[in-house]
């Protein structure tokens, strides 16, 4: 089997990330520039070249971004820096009286020093007019998925799965990974 590094400074996410896709993956913390883009596709595919560049060898990498349709997308990619700065309930506030909708994306990208593979999931949802819940990893106390009434730190464990594996394309990079391990006649 190929190894592939998964590019995180946080265990959680690489056994996450082991666990959903049925075998090991070595992780490794690397502090990767990133570009300012708007474009998650853009930022992810930077930084796994950078992260092969460094590494020589299969990486995977991820980012995500909270787009918010009031603001034009923003914070975007930006969110991170956010909710590392900014109250949650001042994020909350800046689409008070505007549509609360938003869009949470996630996006992998696979390199092997040829082949460059990007894969996207999304959940729709919206802000939520003030955070709840005390679960969940960065914006998951201001953001309710679509179909719910409370935000992803305040669900049980059946429906937090469900929104996650939805945001998160974890079905499609393991499918790549299964097929690009099959040796080509």
């Amino acid at each position: 089997m190929k190894k592939v590094i998964f590019i995180t400074g946080n265990q959680g996410k690489a056994d996450y990330l082991a666990k959903y896709l049925g075998f090991p993956v070595e992780h490794r913390k690397l502090d990767l520039e990133e570009i300012q883009s708007l474009d998650l596709k853009k930022i992810v595919e930077q930084k796994v070249r950078q992260a092969y560049g460094i590494v020589k060898k299969p990486v995977i990498v991820e980012d995500v971004s909270l787009e918010f349709s009031a603001l034009g997308k923003l914070p975007g990619p930006f969110i991170r820096f956010f909710v590392d700065t900014v109250p949650f309930a001042t994020i909350c506030s800046l689409v008070n009286g505007k549509t609360r909708k938003a869009t949470a994306r996630c996006v992998f990208g696979y390199f092997d020093g040829k082949e460059l593979n990007l894969f996207e999931g999304k959940l729709e949802g919206e802000i939520a007019k003030k955070p709840a819940g005390k679960k969940g990893y960065g914006w998951d106390r201001i953001f309710i998925p679509a179909g719910y009434s409370v935000t992803r730190a305040s669900l049980g464990e059946d429906d937090d799965r469900k929104t996650y594996l939805k945001a998160k394309p974890f079905a499609k990079l393991k499918r790549h990974l299964l097929n690009s391990r099959v040796p080509k006649k």
